[in-house]
């Protein structure tokens, strides 16, 4: 009897150690919390470059949004943008990644922010990026001619334009530690 105490505990302990698994809903508010601070930041920077208007806006995202990620990846944490349509080459997603945009991009009415593990010590963590009105003047079907060269003289192989709103633009993600 005391035996198989002892295995049920052992086996017990092995399971709550098992680092193969997460807690979906405890990942997912860490990661909403990591990448709430991005978001926000991103989200004012844009705002102020359109009150110049939509070519300073482009500074916004191509060294504001870079900017703003370093300064919150600390650590073993990491953040970021991308998207299946990129405008900027170093927002490519990572391999973990590719799935999950191919998941939003196949269900457009999938929302929810999404955790997998990546490796035994990090989970990584997306949440959809919508297309908002404000968006299209950047990522739209039609582009100011002044705008539309600025954006080709720093993106020569843009993708990222023929967006309506409600169309899905790319992911947050977040790289977390698990310890």
């Amino acid at each position: 009897m005391l035996r198989i105490a002892l295995i049920l505990s052992a086996l017990a302990f092995i399971s709550a150690c098992d680092r193969s698994k997460i807690d979906e809903s405890t990942w997912k508010e860490a990661g909403a919390e990591a990448v709430l601070p991005f978001k926000q930041g991103l989200k004012q920077a844009l705002l102020k470059g359109m009150e110049a208007g939509p070519v300073q806006a482009i500074g916004a995202c191509r060294i504001e949004a870079p900017r703003i990620a370093d300064s919150l990846s600390k650590g073993k944490l990491a953040m970021g943008r991308t998207s299946q349509k990129l405008r900027n080459p170093k927002n490519a997603p990572k391999p973990w990644m590719e799935p999950l945009l191919e998941t939003y991009a196949s269900d457009p009415e999938s929302r929810e922010p999404k955790v997998v593990l990546i490796d035994q010590d990090t989970v990584g963590y997306v949440e959809p990026i919508f297309v908002q009105p404000l968006c299209l003047t950047c990522h739209g079907t039609e582009l100011a001619p002044e705008l539309k060269a600025v954006i080709e003289q720093h993106y020569p192989s843009d993708e990222a334009t023929g967006y309506a709103a409600g169309d899905l633009r790319g992911m947050f993600w977040a790289e977390l530690p698990r310890e």
